[in-house]
């Protein structure tokens, strides 16, 4: 049997996934981190994207807004103001929010407005890209 790391995902509002996985990847502002059991301690910020959970029979996807990501060597924590499965994404939300956002930019009125909308639109891009790695991983 394969060593296994503890993984919690939790959002502002609930957890998320509590359970045993052989590796985790979570996306950071400085590029994407698989993680092993008897990982080195870290602390890092991440970007909107997805988080994988490799567990012994399959591998899960999660849609993080962002969040802190902390490691232990025998524990993951990924804690994220929204967290959703990556199946329960609600595509059509995330295209229309993907249009505002571009709206948004082209009718900016201030640096304020166009920050903003440059972070929706990139949430929006992730939550899409989520989806079709679900999509492609489910067609294999």
């Amino acid at each position: 049997m394969a060593m296994t790391i503890h993984v919690d995902i939790v959002s502002a509002e609930k957890e998320i996934y509590s359970g045993l996985a052989e590796m985790v990847f979570a996306p950071l502002v400085t590029g994407e981190v698989g993680i092993l059991p008897r990982h080195a301690p870290l602390l890092a910020r991440m970007k909107p994207g997805e988080v994988r959970v490799r567990t012994p029979s399959e591998e899960l996807s999660f849609y993080v807004s962002g969040g802190m990501l902390e490691v232990q060597p025998h524990v993951v924590t990924v804690l994220a103001d929204t967290a959703l499965r990556a199946k329960d994404i609600d595509e059509a939300a995330a295209l229309k929010a993907k249009e505002r956002a571009e709206e948004a930019m082209k009718n900016r009125q201030s640096d304020i407005d166009y920050a903003k909308a440059q972070a929706e639109l990139a949430e929006a891009i992730a939550q899409l890209r989520a989806i079709q790695k679900l999509r492609d991983r489910t067609r294999k």
